[in-house]
């Protein structure tokens, strides 16, 4: 053995008891990007100093729109400044999975166990389903100290169905993949990602699974397009009888729990031999009068229930969209979860997420790139992140209401199994899944997911933070979990909708990040999570910058210096740095350019549609005149309308008040610039406009240009994909109406 390396000596000499299992470095170039920050906020201070001294007096023209640009800009220079929190102490984290086999044995990992939630079968294929649930059976990882956990908040026989074919071919998929060390482990993305096998010795195992797959895949497929089950299977599994009571529905109906495969069984084993994980079906109670707490509430249930059959110390929770792509995950995150020195203040370990189905140049804006690659990093940093709700590693303990304390360690406690009845054990953990069991507790206050948010993962976070515990993000070279984004432009801002009510929730809850989060985390975690919580707000400047300029252009009303006036300069700075930068940063995070200019397109339309509708709803329901509602984004879209997304064709073939507002706000914005065209012609002079009202006619123009798909859905495309008509004819009109009452008053 060489033990020339010094670090190998050091380590072989302490046996690596002492050398962390993980280690933190600091972004580089940070200096630099500070000075740079302090170079745009000089500008924005010199833009607040020009507007503030340069308002019109009393009976002049354009002085009420004057202060609103003042106002507004001093919350895009506020707003900016928050964001800096997200990139002033960045942080990478790097695991040492090596020291980890070497200071544990195998049986000295804790438990893990797994929670897959799914709530509808229609937007939710149970194919998709069970892929992601194959994958996280399949982890490298002792399969004894493994559990895997679906909640079926559709109480689907489809998806129970799909489940239990899956418990049969697990049995052949796991030794596969352990043999031939599988990357991914999801059976779908797996096989799609191998056209080509160069292996001779995998060429004959390959076949024979994926012909296995193939066939269990269209069992799933064909009742899941007849919508029912096999005679022959509901014959052989007296648990279909379940969905024949014709007084249960999907909304009112007893728990129903099954063990499919019980890991402490000796028999339950795969085709090499080997110890099968526990895998767990849970469809939990539900009553019309009793509140389910949507996705939360399924994931309390299964922490009650998994502490009684498997009583994993870790908790993952993945989205059932959301496959497992490294089967080296647990391990990475134990990492952090069992180190020595660090890990007794770590709650939860979040990794980052990443998406199969985005397009070349990100059409919606789905990766969030810069999110994820750089403002997590960003939140990490000052003791972060926050909960994303999915990938995520938690400590059982803390879940439950553990506080936090200098001696909370991970500690595997061997236990004497006393083995009982499966069937006997499924009748007395029922009732941990009862609508009623919570009732009198502090489940969804202080215990499990918190209530009250549509947000209830980043709720849950930031309580558990405000205790004193840390999280970490983890961002691999592989990304660990791999998930769908959504595939039309509609989906993407009801879900950005939804988010931004849930912001708003939280923002103005007991536990806000503004008021109570004060002394109970850091100066700059509070700032980050200000950034998330004030998206809603931003929409009214976002709006106010989209039209009064353009509105003041058609009029000839000049809002902005002179292009030869020396308060021209920091404008200019400012915008061409902030975006200069901006384009940077997305391009050093793997986009494109025109991803980026999609990026920008979607930062507007989410903030003067989403985040404007969220707003209005989130103040109404504020006095009790609007509910919040828990919207499911789709997974399943048609064919068509996926022929053209993956063309990069935005799609506004529905109808919405969002498409209204959008549409709308860009013809104005059109109709403005072929006003300004039409001033010039008739004799004011392209000299005299250029001089003026440059700044303005910028904002016009680009307006205009990051709108050219919407005109297109306008005007030119014949497609189903298209504007409705009734929107265009609403906006159409709408926009003509406020550009003549503009130009005659």
């Amino acid at each position: 053995m060489n033990l020339s390396n010094p670090l190998k000596q050091r380590e072989m000499g302490k046996e690596g008891q002492n050398l962390p299992l993980f280690e933190t470095k600091r972004a580089k170039g940070r200096v630099i990007y500070k000075l740079f920050v302090v170079t745009i906020f000089v500008g924005i201070c010199l833009i607040l100093v020009y507007r503030a001294n340069h308002i019109p007096k009393p009976g002049e023209e354009g002085r009420w729109a004057w202060i609103g640009l003042l106002v507004v800009e001093l919350w895009f220079g506020f707003y900016w400044l928050l964001t800096q929190a997200l990139r002033w102490n960045i942080i990478y984290r790097y695991t040492f999975k090596d020291r980890l086999s070497k200071r544990y044995e195998e049986h000295d990992l804790p438990g893990v166990d797994i929670f897959v939630c799914t709530a509808d079968p229609t937007i939710e294929p149970p194919k998709m389903v069970i892929n992601t649930v194959l994958s996280v059976m399949a982890y490298d990882y002792p399969p004894e100290k493994l559990s895997v956990y679906l909640s079926d908040d559709g109480r689907s026989e489809i998806t129970f169905f799909a489940l239990l074919e899956a418990s049969k071919f697990a049995k052949h998929w796991l030794p596969y993949c352990n043999k031939f060390d599988v990357e991914p482990r999801s059976p779908a993305a797996y096989f799609s990602s191998m056209p080509v096998i160069k292996d001779e010795n995998l060429t004959s195992e390959f076949v024979t699974i994926k012909k296995v797959y193939e066939d269990m895949e269209s069992h799933i497929e064909i009742a899941t397009k007849v919508g029912q089950i096999p005679d022959e299977e509901r014959s052989k599994h007296k648990e279909f009888s379940q969905w024949d009571d014709s007084n249960s529905s999907r909304l009112d109906h007893d728990t129903f729990l099954q063990i499919l495969i019980d890991g402490t069984d000796p028999n339950s084993t795969d085709a090499a031999g080997i110890t099968l994980p526990t895998l767990v079906y849970l469809a939990r109670e539900k009553r019309p009068k009793h509140p389910h707490n949507f996705k939360a509430g399924a994931i309390n249930a299964l922490i009650r229930l998994s502490s009684k059959i498997s009583n994993g110390k870790i908790i993952l929770n993945v989205d059932c969209d959301m496959y497992s792509n490294n089967s080296k995950s647990i391990r990475d995150a134990l990492c952090f979860f069992m180190d020595e020195e660090k890990g007794h203040e770590i709650a939860y370990v979040q990794f980052l997420q990443a998406f199969e189905n985005i397009t070349k140049n990100d059409l919606y804006g789905g990766s969030y790139i810069v999110g994820l690659k750089v403002e997590f990093h960003g939140m990490d940093g000052y003791g972060g992140p926050i909960y994303g709700g999915t990938g995520c590693f938690n400590r059982r303990d803390i879940l439950c209401g553990r506080k936090f304390s200098n001696k909370c360690k991970i500690e595997e406690k061997k236990e004497n199994i006393v083995r009982r009845s499966v069937r006997k054990l499924e009748e007395e953990f029922k009732v941990l899944a009862s609508c009623t069991y919570e009732k009198n507790t502090t489940w969804g206050k202080e215990k499990g997911l918190r209530y009250g948010c549509l947000l209830e993962d980043v709720a849950t976070g930031l309580s558990i933070q405000f205790q004193g515990w840390k999280s970490v993000y983890f961002n691999p070279s592989r990304p660990a979990f791999i998930g769908l984004a959504p595939t039309t432009l509609l989906q993407t801002l009801v879900q950005h909708k939804r988010w931004c009510e849930g912001q708003v929730q939280l923002l103005l809850s007991k536990n806000s990040p503004i008021w109570y989060a004060h002394k109970r985390i850091s100066l700059g975690l509070q700032l980050c999570y200000c950034c998330y919580g004030l998206w809603a707000p931003s929409c009214l400047p976002t709006l106010y910058y989209s039209i009064v300029p353009s509105l003041f252009l058609l009029k000839g009303i000049p809002l902005f210096p002179k292009i030869s006036s020396p308060w021209f300069i920091p404008f200019a700075y400012v915008v061409v740095a902030k975006y200069t930068y901006s384009l940077a940063e997305f391009l050093w995070s793997g986009g494109t350019i025109l991803g980026w200019w999609n990026d920008q397109r979607m930062w507007l339309y989410k903030r003067i549609s989403s985040y404007f509708f969220g707003f209005i709803d989130s103040f109404l329901n504020s006095f009790g005149l609007s509910e919040l509602g828990f919207v499911i984004t789709a997974k399943v879209v048609d064919k068509e309308v996926f022929e053209r997304y993956e063309k990069e064709i935005m799609e506004f073939g529905s109808s919405s008040l969002m498409f209204t507002l959008l549409a709308t706000l860009a013809l104005l914005n059109l109709y403005c610039l072929f006003g300004v065209v039409k001033i010039v012609i008739i004799g004011e002079g392209v000299l005299k406009i250029y001089e003026t009202m440059f700044l303005q006619i910028l904002l016009c123009l680009v307006l205009v240009l990051i709108n050219l798909p919407l005109f297109q859905g306008l005007f030119l495309r014949k497609d189903n994909g298209k504007m409705a008509a009734s929107v265009a004819i609403k906006s159409i009109g709408l926009a003509l109406f406020a550009c003549t009452f503009v130009a005659l008053y």
